[in-house]
């Protein structure tokens, strides 16, 4: 019997939701038994050739290709869980919500204190994904299944949550796995 698979992809965010998958030590050993992983920055493998069962998804939508990787996410997966607060509520990218897009690549390319910018230009070339006109959380793009609060949630609310997927149990994470106080 063929084990179910996982995705996890990692758009606009700092990469901390990823580095608390890898936080559940040792059981990340128990997982790779109970989960083949699939599409993933965990095994490099960039596009999808099979349907998976769970998609992980963190970071919020500030670009062409985060929209179009968040698109195939939600095409190729049952269930789509947000994991983090880039990707439930657009977190620190989307600070630049507060203010038009021409403004905040201004002052990153022309008029912030460090540039060095002698062409006066902001980029645009092709291979740069344009951005969004504002960042999106992802639930705003598509529909999410499930949602995992925390900047970043912590390994153990992960854990939880996807041995309640994948054994077919209602995901339970009570206050002592996600407390911040």
């Amino acid at each position: 019997m063929s084990k179910p698979k996982i995705a996890t992809t990692s758009m606009c965010g700092c990469f901390g939701c990823h580095m608390s998958i890898l936080d559940i030590d040792d059981r990340v050993l128990q997982l790779v038994e109970l989960v083949e992983f699939h599409k993933s920055p965990i095994n490099d493998i960039k596009v999808f050739t099979e349907r998976c069962a769970i998609g992980l998804l963190e970071g919020g939508v500030a670009n062409e290709d985060n929209l179009h990787v968040l698109k195939a996410f939600r095409e190729n997966c049952d269930i789509l869980v947000s994991v983090g607060s880039c990707a439930i509520t657009a977190g620190i990218p989307g600070s630049r919500n507060a203010l038009p897009l021409r403004e905040c690549l201004e002052e990153a390319y022309l008029k912030g204190p460090t540039v060095h910018n002698p062409s006066g230009q902001i980029p645009n070339d092709p291979d740069i994904p344009l951005l969004t006109d504002k960042v999106y959380p992802c639930h705003e793009v598509v529909r999410v299944d499930y949602f995992l609060p925390g900047c970043p949630p912590p390994a153990d609310a992960i854990w939880a949550a996807l041995t309640a997927l994948l054994s077919n149990k209602p995901i339970s994470l009570p206050y002592e796995l996600l407390k911040y106080d």
